[in-house]
């Protein structure tokens, strides 16, 4: 190799490290009103003050979907301890899949409602995740028709139901009375988990949540994603639902214009006869989480990244006032991440977000009302909304 070769390979190396270090490894925005326990978070959260590093191979946004994607096909089956199915009132079928059920009767637990299309094992790279990093109890809540669970009543949504995710919650209280309850939504989950939170207010028996890569509004949101995942969703979740259970859903009216929908957005906007509902508007008006989300009672955090191609940032960016609004919410906003991917380190690769997510559940439960915060953390780069 000649001298100007050499000296052009170091220039350019000097200019990429140069690029990660200063446009792509960056700490998270942070947007919340301060309150004592948030100013707790922040100080025991290393996560939310240091910059997130995506694997320097894997920043863009698709190619961190393509590492997930490749480390959930390569995780093995999780075995649970047990799956409890329970029937709800309309005969409709959900199920628990529980992890960690001989661990005292105090140990916290944390309640995960998966993705669009998920499910127990869908989600195990994540419930092996919390389950290592916290020592906690896990439970997936399945909604109706997902996984192995038929769908014994002609209702169904991919959003879910917040009535099943009470009954859920319910059987789990009963079962753990003593336990602290905390909950993650994934993607969907996340709609889910919010309107559910929205509803209920201060009466929701849960200690604290995440919700993982929401859509906010979920009239605009499926009307958002990237034209290539939109194909990839819509293929996915016509398969899912529909065809799956066409024993039990082709004779009802939505049917047909269900199936000739070309956008993921239009088949959520066509679903509304399997939910229950006369029209879509009636059924956005009892889904949709912003409709209630000012409500929430409960410590929130809620988790995007910047170039997420599913949950894009023009969601984010219209309701960054919620945070102003709702007490002891936190909005943790990264430059990279993708969708539900956020990877960071650059030769074994783990999730940044689970990372986050147990710091965060920790110090929420090791929170005292009155104390102050430790005065060892370092000041965070932060914007408050308030």
């Amino acid at each position: 190799m000649t001298a100007p070769a050499l000296l052009a390979g170091i220039a350019a190396t000097a200019a990429a490290v140069r690029r990660y270090r200063t446009r792509i490894a960056r700490a998270p925005e942070l947007v919340y009103r301060e309150t004592p326990l948030l100013a707790h978070v922040r100080a025991r959260c290393a996560a939310l003050t240091e910059p997130y590093r995506p694997p320097w191979w894997s920043a863009n946004r698709h190619l961190q979907l393509a590492l997930l994607a490749w480390r959930d096909a390569r995780t093995p089956p999780l075995r649970y301890d047990e799956t409890e199915r329970l029937t709800l009132p309309d005969g409709g079928t959900v199920s628990l899949d529980w992890l960690g059920l001989e661990d005292p009767p105090a140990t916290p637990l944390v309640v995960v409602l998966p993705t669009i299309c998920g499910d127990g094992q869908s989600m195990r790279r994540t419930v092996r995740a919390f389950r290592r990093r916290l020592g906690w109890r896990v439970v997936v809540c399945n909604r109706r028709g997902h996984g192995a669970l038929p769908l014994t009543a002609p209702r169904v949504s991919t959003l879910g139901a917040t009535a099943d995710v009470r009954a859920q919650l319910a059987r789990i209280r009963a079962r753990l009375p003593a336990a602290p309850l905390y909950a993650v939504g994934v993607s969907a989950g996340s709609g889910l988990l919010v309107r559910y939170l929205g509803e209920e207010g201060l009466r929701a028996p849960l200690a604290a949540a995440v919700a993982y890569c929401p859509g906010y509004d979920t009239t605009r949101a499926f009307h958002r994603v990237h034209r290539c995942y939109d194909r990839y969703l819509l293929g996915a979740v016509r398969r899912y639902f529909l065809e799956r259970h066409a024993a039990t859903l082709a004779m009802h009216p939505g049917w047909d214009a269900a199936m000739r929908s070309r956008t993921i957005g239009e088949l959520h906007d066509r679903q509304h006869p399997f939910a229950g509902f006369a029209t879509a508007e009636e059924y956005h008006a009892h889904t949709n989480p912003m409709r209630v989300a000012d409500a929430v009672g409960v410590p929130l955090l809620i988790l995007n990244a910047a170039d997420d191609p599913v949950c894009t940032r023009a969601n984010v960016e219209e309701h960054r006032g919620l945070f102003g609004r709702v007490p002891e919410s936190l909005l943790v906003l990264t430059e990279r991440g993708s969708h539900c991917a956020f990877f960071e380190g650059h030769w074994r690769p783990r999730s940044w977000a689970h990372r986050l997510i147990a710091e965060y559940f920790t110090a929420v439960h090791d929170w005292t009302p009155g104390a102050a915060p430790s005065s060892a953390a370092t000041a965070p780069a932060s914007r408050s909304a308030g």
